[in-house]
């Protein structure tokens, strides 16, 4: 495909902080689940230590629901009644931005009062009625890019928010379907979608390394390697990288396998902060 004309990039304000991919780079990070709120409250105070500690700017995530588990019986989180409370309460007590999934058209307006970012999952990145309601809240939205959609694909779905919306769209990359159960990584398609959409991108280091239905009733993953391709990417330059992580990976109730443990952050973040320089300082260019 011949490469469209770059596009102006954008600077997307996100609660206290603006992204964009000639900006420092920030992290988007949180358990893949909301659990209960004691537990919520202990990852995001962990986490705003860990990334003050970085210099990084901070985005907590967890999801209410896990819409898209494996199986039926699988975990799926605390509900959108009990988790909204704790997100706004999190975002008030940390001074954080704060993000989480929405996967009905109903849901966005009641849960864009408690939060920055509405987050489109990637299964759901083409679904109209979802991301014309999501960019009418004037809330952040951040897109997942569908394991089944080429890079250059986001241009129409970034279309039908900046039709809806105010323009404040994020593009996330998660890898790409390959074979049976199992994700790749393109590294082209970050400053593809950097040129082609403008939006501040978003690298997902964490589900870029799940095997979707790996362990049969539940997904799996490669943990291990999450470091490795978040490296990849700050390398190239984005705005942004997400990384779910949780205080015992092994023992959370969803995603697990591709989860990072909170105690591994410190370390991860050193590398990316000192990579991000490196990277901005000598941009990409197409």
């Amino acid at each position: 495909m011949a490469p469209a004309p770059a596009l102006s990039p954008r600077a997307v304000p996100v609660g206290p902080h603006v992204l964009a991919n000639d900006r420092p780079l920030a992290l988007i990070a949180g358990p893949c689940q909301m659990e209960s709120r004691d537990h919520a409250l202990e990852v995001a105070d962990a986490l705003a230590a860990i990334a003050g500690a970085a210099d990084m700017p901070l985005i907590f995530k967890t999801s209410f629901d896990k819409a898209n588990r494996t199986s039926l019986s699988g975990a799926r989180g605390v509900g959108m009644a009990a988790a909204l409370p704790v997100l706004a309460e999190i975002r008030e007590t940390l001074g954080c931005a704060v993000l989480t999934d929405v996967h009905e058209a109903g849901q966005c307006a009641a849960v864009a009062e408690a939060v920055d970012v509405l987050q489109i999952p990637a299964f759901l990145c083409r679904q109209t009625d979802l991301l014309v309601a999501a960019a009418r809240t004037g809330a952040v939205v951040n897109v997942k890019k569908g394991q089944f959609l080429a890079p250059w694909d986001m241009v129409n779905v970034v279309a039908k928010l900046d039709q809806s919306g105010d323009g404040k769209v994020l593009v996330t990359e998660r890898g790409a379907s390959f074979g049976y159960n199992t994700l790749v990584t393109d590294m082209r398609g970050l400053p593809l979608m950097a040129r082609q959409t403008g939006c501040p991108v978003v690298f997902d280091a964490t589900h870029s390394v799940q095997q979707p239905g790996g362990q049969g009733g539940a997904s799996g993953g490669q943990r291990e390697f999450a470091p490795v391709l978040a490296r990849a990417a700050v390398a190239v330059g984005v705005a942004a990288v997400f990384i779910e992580t949780h205080p015992d990976p092994d023992r959370a109730p969803s995603d697990g396998p591709a989860m990072i443990a909170l105690r591994d952050m410190p370390a991860v973040l050193e590398v990316l902060g000192a990579l991000d320089r490196v990277a901005k300082a000598n941009p990409v260019c197409l």
